[in-house]
């Protein structure tokens, strides 16, 4: 027998993180550019893993929410701690793999990933509060902006922890800091959902509102200079002459 909540949980969950891939990966695809930036069946393959990671992940994710119903601070900050180092070791493996990790385009396949986990976090999310929560439209608009939250969080910490070109600073794309930024927006989510339906939405907004601006910020330079692949890469001249 079909279960309701998990199958509407699944239907929010593919459709946020296969928009995002459609939306923000997509912009870099052919007709958008003359030349798509990332081979499209690898894009597939990498959010397919996502998913399939997200699922032991998600499982962390219901802990973490019970654990801050209850009060549970210990372990709640291990589960948090879980999720943000999960995140960043799946991420780790798939751009070290021959089939990702190879060639320039690799960052859209962490994107991707990045992408499955966040739908399968907000499939967990809206599953849990269907069942076991009286449905209101307060509820619901708290649950499916959190959804959104936890999608921002992950595909933002997947950007952070790349190596952007041309910044000055290139610590800001270690996984140290992806790390610590995902662990901190899972915090405060947690804690303004767990004050409440108002505080919730106002700090799942405040969520998205951080990630939406250091994922503009670092999107440019690190998506924007990748070339297609088997594209030669141009070779600066000495002192900025144009080659023949």
């Amino acid at each position: 027998m079909v279960n309701g909540a998990l199958s509407l949980g699944a239907f929010v969950g593919v459709l946020l993180s296969g928009g995002f891939v459609y939306w923000q990966v997509g912009r870099y695809a052919a007709p958008q550019v003359p030349v798509s930036l990332f081979d499209e069946r690898r894009e597939v393959y990498s959010f397919v893993i996502g998913l399939f990671v997200g699922v032991p992940l998600s499982l962390f994710l219901i802990f973490l929410t019970n654990a801050a119903a209850n009060g549970a601070l210990t372990s709640a900050l291990v589960d948090v701690a879980f999720l943000a180092i999960g995140g960043e070791l799946a991420q780790w493996a798939l751009l070290r793999s021959r089939y990702f990790g190879e060639g320039s385009s690799a960052p859209f396949y962490a994107l991707g990933l990045r992408a499955g986990i966040g739908g399968i976090l907000a499939l967990a999310i809206v599953t849990q509060y269907l069942e076991g929560s009286t449905l209101t439209l307060e509820g619901l608009a708290l649950t499916l902006i959190e959804s959104v939250a936890l999608l921002a969080i992950q595909v933002t910490a997947g950007l952070v922890g790349l190596p952007a070109r041309g910044v000055s600073a290139p610590r800001l794309g270690r996984p140290v800091s992806a790390a610590l930024l995902a662990a901190g927006g899972l915090g405060l989510l947690v804690v303004a959902t767990s004050s409440g339906t108002v505080d919730g939405i106002l700090g799942a907004g405040a969520v998205i509102a951080i990630a939406a601006v250091l994922y503009r910020g670092r999107r440019d330079v690190t998506l924007g200079t990748i070339h297609p692949p088997g594209a030669p890469v141009p070779v600066p001249t000495p002192f900025g002459r144009r080659g023949p």
